[in-house]
């Protein structure tokens, strides 16, 4: 549309520039560029009084309203700033409102005192909604709250309490603002999102409001509050902090779906008496349900995740698109048809100044509106078709009732679980449907029924249960597995009543029918896996995604997350230590599920979780140190050394850490008692998030006594105390656990230092005859610390198993690595058994034969874990010819079983 259109497009503009004739020219001139607030004419009046400042203001309002309509006419202004703009305006006009009856009132009374803090205090002007969010439209009113920090009186000539003060502050700015004058208005002022609405009081403390959110907030206020901006005043920080909990709960919050839900239905219903179908605001596919579908992911999602606590609908909708939390597809369509919404919106209100959302019904507007974006009519037409289309499509998919989304229930469980009595024909319909002990299930469900569990949740969360319950017997039925319907359906049993007191828990399962047989074929596959998901709820979001849930591990896009995670609140210890435990359990649980499905190897699972403890506890160094010095140091000389599962890459899913903490000073540090002291209070701090339990679970267990004189000795070690020891003082059994030895995080420098230490020290040349007495003796003494009282095979523990194979490989390189450097490198046994074979140091053909054996009892030894089972025990009979090869290897190496070896005291490495 060109200039002389954009000016004859508004019948607002057209009556401006008839009463002032020179307006037009002005505006034409200045449309060039973006408002410029800096201006002399567009900068508050020095001083002025009410009617001054109110004239004066709705002069302001007139100007920037037609600059910014003739620059969006014309194609020169991007929505960003049309509401940047306006939202500008606003800010302006409530801070010069605000400033000017501020100083009229405490010339009289003086200024408001705080009863606790005795200093002054100021009105906070809340700018709520598009004000709040910075996307004001063109014709809006705007949506305030008036709030202050502490109640106390006046300090001056006439004191009133500070209550009546804001009251009368408040009216006074609402009067400036909101009345119709010769002059116009600036903004139509909507106080109705106060505490209690139009029937509570006009100004509120941040004890009241605080008080007001806790016991009478309702679901909607949420919503309303999430773009909450301060304006005026000061201690911000005070009143986020006591509102952020009530718009964010610290865990996924699937409870407002439904809420969110109510709201629309409201609306759709009031639409449906009214005739919302040309609202491009409340109207399906309209403004709002952009809105709704941007705010209900971020309210869900906004506890755990900081980043989400966005305002703008725009900025939301990118940070959600990054977060994978909407497909890029829907993003892309969601954020273009808000473009194109929020512009029709402008067109509609720059006709009239009318805060108006309806299309008009005449022919003739329709074909007016339809030019001003460029468009005929009939492409105009089809273009507000699609996008709305579009937006109430992707909001159905989101957030569309429940109802819509329920498969069908056989009516078997449903009439079992609302009366569980067994009779002979429900027993044989249950039986038909897998159920093989149908009287069993009917006791267990009578049992839950009765349990105080049940009895005492609350109404909307036992409402919950009882939709859930049906249809986790149906898919425990359509979903057996290995162990069948009945094994499933208890373990589901087992994780639905876990989770009951969480009534977001139970949303989060009805909201998304496709949980439930991801669910089912989980437990089905591992009861192991179905306890740890009892133990971290959490996890259920984990199963949204089929999609991330297998995607290839990225440890380097693991390192940058955490980094990210942590950054987002790096003075909260307890939310940084929460924030590792839901990292690592998420990731472990996605490797899982990749393991369930056969995508990984033991192997390549065991890289995994060690890359995973690795980026984890290189985070948590990180993190630890940045608590003890608040980031103002270098970072420190410390090193983490894994041993035993973690140093050899082997780590299982719930493998404890074995670990070693090195640091280095220099020699000439003036300061080294305080030095070392600082890096043991660092080892004892990582200890401690390591492995405290928090509301999130555990981290990691951790075992620290391979440390120099193990339990006994100092928690941290010196480099050279370190060698030192390890040269003279360690036991064999000591260099033994080097073998399988690695730097895992902490200072490169150090790191390397242990590697070469550790190089060194393999290499030394031993007396192999007194080294294989001591291995040996160390093998029985292992086994006599794990007796096996049963008739099974032990696959670690017992002879010809794992440990005689780690023994074995631990021996080859303590004898040999002096005149083979390739042993010492950290590859893992089955590697390290090949190098053995290709040096001549074994059969190349026993060799491969008891690599084989590892790797099958590795993988053996995982699926019994995967059952739940506290040893890896396995029939006897099948293992018989690996449990030779072993033998065999073991006799091959140190000429007799170590079960016909006799005891000898151990040496230490160094004698």
């Amino acid at each position: 549309m060109d200039l002389e259109r954009a000016l004859s497009y508004s019948r607002y503009a057209q009556r401006a520039f008839a009463a002032d004739v020179t307006l037009a020219q002005r505006i034409e001139t200045a449309a060039g560029a973006a408002f410029d607030w800096s201006a002399e004419s567009n900068r508050p009046p020095e001083s002025p009084d009410a009617a001054t400042a109110a004239r004066w203001l709705r002069d302001l309002r007139r100007r920037v309203f037609l600059h910014t309509m003739v620059r969006d006419l014309t194609g020169r202004a991007p929505l960003a700033e049309v509401c940047a703009t306006m939202t500008r305006l606003a800010d302006v006009a409530v801070t010069a409102a605000t400033s000017l009856h501020t100083a009229e009132l405490s010339s009289v009374h003086g200024a408001p005192t705080g009863s606790e803090t005795a200093t002054p205090q100021s009105l906070i002007v809340l700018g709520m909604g598009k004000l709040g969010g910075g996307e004001l439209n063109v014709s809006s009113d705007i949506d305030l709250v008036f709030v202050y920090p502490e109640e106390g009186e006046t300090a001056g000539p006439r004191v009133i309490a500070n209550r009546e003060y804001f009251d009368r502050l408040g009216r006074r700015i609402i009067t400036t603002l909101n009345d119709a004058t010769a002059d116009g208005y600036v903004f139509r002022v909507d106080m109705r999102l106060r505490p209690y609405g139009d029937s509570g009081p006009l100004t509120t403390s941040f004890a009241a409001l605080e008080a007001y959110l806790i016991t009478q907030g309702r679901a909607w206020e949420r919503y309303a509050w999430l773009k909450a901006r301060a304006i005026t005043g000061d201690r911000h920080d005070e009143l986020d902090a006591l509102v952020t909990p009530f718009i964010y709960r610290k865990y996924l919050d699937f409870d407002v779906y439904e809420g969110l839900r109510d709201i629309h239905r409201q609306i759709r219903d009031q639409g449906a008496r009214r005739d919302y179908a040309d609202n491009i605001k409340l109207g399906d596919g309209g403004i709002r349900e952009i809105e709704f579908i941007v705010q209900a992911l971020q309210i869900v999602r906004g506890g755990r995740e900081p980043e989400l606590r966005i305002r703008g609908t725009l900025p939301a909708l990118a940070i959600l698109g990054e977060r994978g939390l909407l497909p890029g597809t829907s993003i892309d369509a969601l954020r273009d048809a808000y473009l194109f919404l929020r512009g029709v919106e402008h067109r509609l209100q720059y006709r009239d100044d009318e805060q108006t959302h309806t299309l008009p019904a005449d022919t003739d507007e329709r074909a007016l509106l339809a030019e001003s974006v460029g468009d005929t009519p009939e492409a105009f037409a089809a273009t507000l078709k699609r996008h709305r289309s579009v937006v109430s499509l992707t909001f159905a998919q989101t957030l569309g009732d429940d109802d819509s989304a329920v498969s069908v229930t056989d009516e078997i469980f449903t009439s079992t679980w609302d009366d569980p009595r067994p009779s002979k024909e429900r027993c044989e319909a249950l039986r038909a449907a897998g159920y093989a002990d149908a009287a069993a299930l009917t006791d267990s469900l009578v049992r839950v029924r009765a349990s105080s569990r049940y009895q005492l949740l609350p109404a909307a969360s036992r409402q919950r249960f009882d939709t859930l319950l049906p249809r986790v017997l149906a898919v425990a039925s359509a979903h057996p597995g290995l162990e069948g319907a009945q094994v499933v359906f208890g373990r589901l049993l087992s994780l639905l009543e876990t989770i009951a007191r969480r009534s977001a828990y139970l949303a989060l399962i009805i909201e998304h029918p496709p949980l439930l047989p991801r669910l089912a074929n989980l437990m089905g596959a591992s009861a192991w896996a179905a306890e740890y998901l009892a133990r971290h709820p959490l996890l259920l979001d984990e199963l949204l995604d089929a999609r991330a849930l297998l995607a290839e591990p990225d440890w380097d896009a693991w390192r940058v997350e955490l980094a990210r995670l942590l950054a987002s609140n790096p003075a909260d210890a307890e939310h940084q230590m929460d924030a590792l435990r839901h990292f690592q359990h998420a990731q472990s649980f996605r490797l899982l599920m990749q393991d369930l499905d056969g995508r990984l190897t033991v192997e390549r699972l065991a890289d995994h979780l060690s890359a995973l403890a690795d980026a984890v506890l290189d985070a948590a160094l990180a993190a630890c140190w940045t608590q003890m010095t608040s980031g103002d140091v270098l970072p420190p000389r410390f090193a983490i050394i894994g041993y035993g599962k973690l140093g050899g890459k082997e780590l299982g899913y719930a493998s404890d850490l074995d670990l070693v903490f090195l640091f280095d000073i220099d020699a000439d540090d003036a300061d080294s008692d305080a030095s070392e002291a600082r890096y043991t209070r660092l080892g004892q701090r990582l200890n401690t998030w390591l492995t405290s339990t928090t509301s999130a679970g555990q981290l990691y267990d951790t075992d620290l006594r391979l440390r120099p004189d193990g339990a006994k000795g100092l928690l941290v070690s010196s480099l050279r105390a370190f060698q030192k020891y390890q040269r003279e003082n360690a036991w064999i059994w000591e260099h033994q656990a080097l073998t399988r030895a690695r730097f895992v995080a902490g200072d490169a420098a150090v790191g390397t230092a242990f590697e070469n230490l550790r190089e060194s020290l393999l290499r030394l040349a031993r007396e192999p005859a007194g080294l294989a007495h001591d291995v040996v003796d160390m093998r029985r003494r292992m086994h006599a610390g794990h007796p096996n009282p049963t008739r099974d095979f032990d696959l670690k523990h017992d002879s010809g198993g794992m440990v005689d194979i780690e023994f074995t490989v631990q021996y080859l390189v303590l004898a040999h690595a002096h005149r083979h450097a390739l042993l010492t490198r950290n590859a893992g046994n089955i590697a390290l058994l090949g190098f053995a074979g290709d040096l001549g140091l074994l059969p190349a053909a026993l060799a491969e034969e008891a690599a084989d054996a590892y790797r099958e009892y590795r993988r053996l030894q995982h699926k019994v874990r995967l059952t739940g089972a506290a040893h890896a025990r396995v029939e006897p009979g099948p293992q018989v010819a690996r449990r030779a090869t072993v033998q065999a290897l073991w006799t091959r190496v140190f000429g007799t079983p170590w079960t016909e070896a006799p005891p000898r005291p151990a040496t230490a490495a160094g004698a």
